[in-house]
């Protein structure tokens, strides 16, 4: 049965998770003081006798986490930083509440993803006409535009140049990511191919040495079981001999009267 602390808990992430899902103005500080009364509750549940299983904590870490680095992305200044920050936000993968169909975490990253779609769209194409009339016209033909147009076409210019060199960076950088994981898990799979023959090499060696030194205590024994019988027929041969020899002095060298 979960404890007071637990069902506390679980009722400010779900309250949390409905006000992220909302829509806030610049002035809403409760999500804030929400999530940093979440952390102090989560440490409280990890020192706690009663706190729940080790799965269950992750999965409270998980969207705790999610929802301070939300609120980190939603402090950035540029549409293009938030969708890159929103990008490595991981939501929660089970429901909060048992009446939720979907993990409001998931439909909160959701939202975040359209808004900040939405606001980089709105970046590009800027709030006038003068833009979207620029876009329609070739390139060739600006020098005729006035000159406010004229300035709209060489920002969205330069904003679409700026986009498109982020994006080739962060092409690159995935690509350069993407070699050096293939290159560590190749150097990895060499690593461990290497180990398994060795590995393997010193199983034979010791199976060969054990045979070899099977073969050899068996000669010793029966080389000991040798010397044994050899030693025994000596022993037996000598009181033999001896018993004789007193047979023969008593006969022949009788006693004196």
């Amino acid at each position: 049965m979960a404890s007071r602390l637990e069902i506390n808990f679980i009722r400010l992430l779900s309250r949390c998770e409905s006000i992220a899902s909302e829509k806030r103005g610049e002035t809403e500080w409760r999500l804030e003081k929400y999530v940093g009364a979440l952390e102090e509750m989560l440490v409280a549940l990890r020192k706690s006798p009663s706190k729940p299983t080790p799965e269950v904590l992750t999965e409270f870490t998980r969207k705790v986490d999610f929802l301070k680095g939300l609120l980190e992305a939603e402090k950035l200044s540029s549409p293009t930083e938030k969708a890159l920050a929103n990008q490595f936000l991981a939501p929660g993968r089970t429901p909060t509440i048992a009446n939720e169909r979907m993990p409001a975490t998931k439909t909160v990253h959701m939202q975040t993803k359209a808004r900040c779609t939405g606001e980089m769209r709105d970046e590009l194409l800027g709030t006038g006409l003068s833009g979207k009339g620029t876009s329609e016209t070739d390139l060739r033909n600006r020098r005729g535009l006035p000159l406010d147009e004229r300035q709209s076409a060489a920002e969205l210019d330069a904003v679409l140049q700026h986009h498109h060199n982020l994006q080739e960076k962060l092409a690159e950088d995935m690509l350069n990511l993407a070699r050096n994981l293939k290159n560590n898990t190749m150097a990895a799979q060499n690593i461990i191919r290497q180990d398994n023959q060795t590995l393997s090499h010193s199983m034979r060696q010791a199976d060969l040495n054990f045979e070899k030194l099977k073969t050899e205590s068996e000669r010793l024994e029966q080389h000991t079981k040798k010397s044994v019988n050899w030693l025994l027929w000596l022993m037996l041969i000598l009181v033999s001999f001896t018993f004789i020899s007193m047979i023969l002095f008593i006969r022949i060298f009788p006693r004196l009267r």
